[in-house]
């Protein structure tokens, strides 16, 4: 059975975030597949204190991080997993707070000793995994993919932690109505991703 996790970066309850990896999470399990959501929201996470000591350990998997809370049950589950559903709405250009905390958080992912330039990320030459993205704007949506940094920060995640990005949605102009609803057509196109992460 194929275990995803789905990483859910927004702060609504039921808004068009949730609704999109709901009709996912519904075709994957229809698929047989377990699915886990996590809503970063509920999960305390500590700023990154660029101590770097995580990125001192060699080894393909994850540093261990000074810090002891919610992050590394995070990081066990994402272990875990085979594939990924990443989701952020479009917060001032950008992926969410509380995703853009998460993310940092990964650094446990890249080796990077005091005299070595840049890092080595520790699943770049393993297995990859698959994920699909996840995001909306308040701009018409074929804009938002351009001009904001969110898709790619999602990307940037999942190559991160071993994935290849295999699908993405990206909605525009959510803000017009407080209770949007995904429209047939958005249905539609998350059901057939949902199908490429199996």
């Amino acid at each position: 059975m194929a275990k995803i996790l789905v990483m859910n970066g927004s702060y609504r309850n039921n808004g068009i975030t949730d609704q999109v990896i709901k009709t996912m999470a519904e075709e994957l399990e229809t698929d047989g597949a377990e699915v886990e959501t996590i809503l970063l929201r509920d999960y305390p996470i500590e700023f990154c204190l660029n101590c770097r000591e995580c990125t001192q350990q060699p080894g393909n998997l994850p540093g261990e991080c000074v810090q002891h809370d919610t992050m590394q049950e995070l990081i066990n589950k994402i272990e875990k997993s085979d594939s990924f559903i990443l989701a952020s709405p479009t917060n001032f250009g950008s992926v969410t707070a509380i995703f853009q905390r998460f993310m940092e958080r990964l650094v446990v992912y890249a080796y990077w000793p005091w005299n070595m330039n840049a890092p080595k990320y520790r699943k770049a030459n393993v297995v990859k995994k698959k994920a699909v993205l996840v995001s909306s704007c308040a701009a018409p949506g074929f804009l938002g993919r351009w001009i904001y940094g969110t898709r790619k920060q999602l990307k940037t995640t999942a190559q991160t932690i071993g994935a290849n990005t295999v699908g993405t949605i990206f909605m525009g102009l959510i803000a017009k109505d407080p209770h949007h609803r995904l429209s047939e057509k958005v249905q539609a196109k998350a059901r057939a991703l949902a199908v490429k992460l199996l």
